[in-house]
C-alpha cells in the first residue's frame, strides 16, 4: 500500500504532468498543503522532497517551492580542455563568474603539485537557465599564469580561462577523472538540488610539457541534466596499422 507521502508526491505530480500547476509557478505554503491533504508538516516535506530529487520541483530558500521548467541538458565533452554548455538550437547558459586570490590547502596541493600556501586564483563559475542553477565549475590556476589584465576584465568564465589559456605554457596532458557521488552541503546549496540527488563530478587537470599543473578544474553537475561524452581518435598509418 502507498505510503502517505508517496500518494501526496503521485497527486502533485499528476497535477504538474497536466498542467495544473504550470512550470515557474510556487506552490502552496507548506502549510496550506499540510492542511490541505490533512498530514504533518514533516510528512509533506517528504512528499515534496520526493519532487525534489525527480527535479520536478526546486525548494527556493525564503521564497519557496517552485514547479521546474522541464530540465535541459548539457553535454560535457571530454578532451577538450574547456567546459562546455553549447546545445544546438537553445540560447546560452547565463554564466556568473567570482574570481578569488586563495592560498593553496588540502586536496588543492595534491591536486595542482605545489607547496601548500602557494598563491592560486580561484574563478567560481556558476551557470544558470533562467534563475535556476545549472552546473558548477572551480576553476585553479597559479597565480603567476594569470596575468592582472585578465582579473581587471569584465570576462565571463571561458573567456577568462580561453584568455590565459593563450599566454601560459602548451598543454602537453589533460587527465580527467570522472565520478558519480552526492553533492557536498556547499554544492547543494548552490545548485538548488537535494543533498540525495547524485551529482557528475569531473576534476580535469591540465598539465604542460614540463610536467607542471597549468589548471585544474573541478565540475559538478546534476546527474539528471549532464551527460559526458569520450571520444577516441585513433590514427591509422599507411599499411594500416593502427596507432
Amino acid at each position: 500500500m502507498p505510503s502517505r507521502r508517496h500518494g501526496i508526491a503521485d497527486d502533485l505530480r499528476n497535477q504538474i504532468a497536466t498542467g495544473r500547476i504550470k512550470p515557474g509557478e510556487r506552490l502552496p505554503s507548506e502549510a496550506q498543503l499540510a492542511a490541505h491533504f490533512a498530514v504533518s508538516t514533516p510528512t509533506l516535506r517528504s512528499a515534496l522532497a520526493v519532487l525534489q530529487r525527480e527535479g520536478l520541483v526546486e525548494k527556493i530558500h525564503g521564497r519557496g517551492n517552485f514547479v521546474r521548467h522541464p530540465l535541459r541538458k548539457i553535454t560535457y565533452v571530454g578532451g577538450r580542455g574547456t567546459l562546455d554548455t553549447r546545445i544546438a538550437d537553445e540560447a546560452p547558459l547565463r554564466v556568473t563568474v567570482r574570481t578569488t586570490k586563495i592560498r593553496a590547502r588540502g586536496h588543492l596541493t595534491a591536486l595542482l603539485k605545489v607547496p601548500t600556501n602557494s598563491p592560486l586564483t580561484e574563478f567560481l563559475c556558476l551557470s544558470h537557465e533562467g534563475e535556476s542553477p545549472h552546473s558548477l565549475a572551480r576553476i585553479y590556476v597559479p597565480r603567476d599564469l594569470v596575468p592582472a589584465a585578465v582579473l581587471s576584465e569584465s570576462l565571463t568564465c571561458e573567456e577568462a580561462v580561453a584568455k590565459f589559456a593563450e599566454l601560459r605554457p602548451p598543454s602537453a596532458e589533460v587527465r580527467e577523472t570522472v565520478s558519480v557521488r552526492l553533492p557536498t552541503p556547499d554544492e547543494a546549496s548552490a545548485l538548488r538540488i537535494s543533498s540525495a540527488l547524485a551529482v557528475l563530478a569531473i576534476a580535469r587537470v591540465t598539465a604542460d610539457i614540463t610536467g607542471r599543473v597549468v589548471e585544474a578544474a573541478l565540475l559538478v553537475f546534476p546527474g539528471d541534466r549532464a551527460d559526458a561524452v569520450f571520444i577516441t581518435h585513433h590514427v591509422i598509418d599507411e599499411s594500416g596499422t593502427q596507432k
